[in-house]
């Protein structure tokens, strides 16, 4: 059964109906506005290039630290030295996984899985451990990365992130350096 709802149509009616729905409507625009920021916000990753810009950025970034006096191949960390010298056949490989390392922290839609596990989410602790990387040698990469964004011209503000998540897992990377023995 259906039942029919009768409004008389009077000028006091009209005026509430219509701020009624001028009200919804001064609504729905912030709403949505909102909505479209967030929406067209342009992640950390795609503010970057994507991931051929950051795979770039990468491969650059890796053949300066391999050249690092401090970290590279003639660094006075036996363990970063003897990488920088007899392992560079697997510098392709660690390009790659630096690559979707990026590609992750930046929000871009490829994941890095760590390839030996450990305590944190991304288990750089574990990669790093057995190198014996100082504080000060963190440092020193991060000072490379930073160059390298530099000489790629990357904006301040995304440099300034990418410096930031790399920042972020110093304890991590540096871990191996802490431990005693």
């Amino acid at each position: 059964m259906k039942t029919t709802v009768s409004i008389p149509l009077t000028r006091r009616g009209v005026v509430a109906v219509l701020a009624a729905a001028a009200a919804s409507t001064a609504i729905l625009p912030a709403e949505a506005l909102a909505q479209t920021k967030q929406t067209t916000e342009k992640s950390l990753y795609e503010r970057l290039g994507g991931v051929f810009a950051i795979a770039a950025v990468v491969d650059y970034f890796s053949d300066a630290v391999v050249k690092n006096p401090i970290v590279g191949q003639k660094s006075k960390n036996p363990q970063l030295r003897e990488w920088h010298t007899k392992n560079l056949e697997r510098l392709p490989g660690l390009k790659f996984m630096r690559t979707l390392w990026v590609c992750d922290v930046s929000g871009g839609p490829f994941k890095f899985v760590a390839t030996k596990p450990g305590s944190t989410p991304l288990g750089l602790e574990e990669a790093h451990r057995r190198l014996k990387i100082s504080p000060a040698e963190f440092d020193e990469v991060a000072a490379e990365l930073g160059r390298t964004l530099d000489h790629f011209k990357v904006p301040k503000p995304e440099k300034d992130e990418v410096l930031a998540a790399f920042a972020a897992h110093k304890d991590e990377v540096t871990a191996g350096y802490r431990e005693k023995g």
